[in-house]
């Protein structure tokens, strides 16, 4: 019975982890940071579309897609680490372009929460980063 059980459980959990891609798990962390506020604005989706195109060169119909599935993971999440586990597997500099992109998400509103950099604060240490590495993103994403 109990082996019955193992082989259920461990023979789904890497397919799904297999599935989630650097850009899926980008766009998933930067649509909870969006929503953090409790406000999901035009602008700040708008931001992360750019970021996708940019940050992964993909085409606006790509970048729409990564972003509908992103936003159906987002919201079915119970925590940050299945995406983080994914792009903490980026190059360094890559992730803290990461965490820039991430910051220009949540200003993209105009406005500075505390939710949003709570959230923030959490996820660097996450993706490998420092504290320095986030205040120099913050600033970073201000000075766009």
């Amino acid at each position: 019975m109990f082996e019955t059980l193992k082989r259920l459980f461990t023979s789904a959990e890497p397919a799904a982890r297999d599935a989630l891609t650097p850009e899926v798990c980008t766009a998933a962390l930067m649509v909870e940071a969006a929503l953090s506020d409790g406000i999901y604005a035009d602008v700040e989706e708008a931001e992360i579309v750019s970021v996708l195109r940019t940050g992964f060169d993909l085409d606006e119909t790509k970048a729409a897609e990564v972003l509908q599935e992103a936003e159906e993971l987002a919201e079915a999440a119970v925590d940050h680490h299945r995406f983080t586990r994914v792009v903490k597997q980026l190059p360094r500099d890559q992730r803290l372009t990461i965490l820039t992109d991430l910051w220009r998400v949540v200003l993209a509103d105009g406005e500075r929460d505390a939710h949003e950099d709570a959230l923030i604060r959490r996820l660097a240490p996450l993706l490998g980063l420092s504290d320095r590495d986030r205040a120099e993103a913050r600033q970073a994403a201000s000075e766009r």
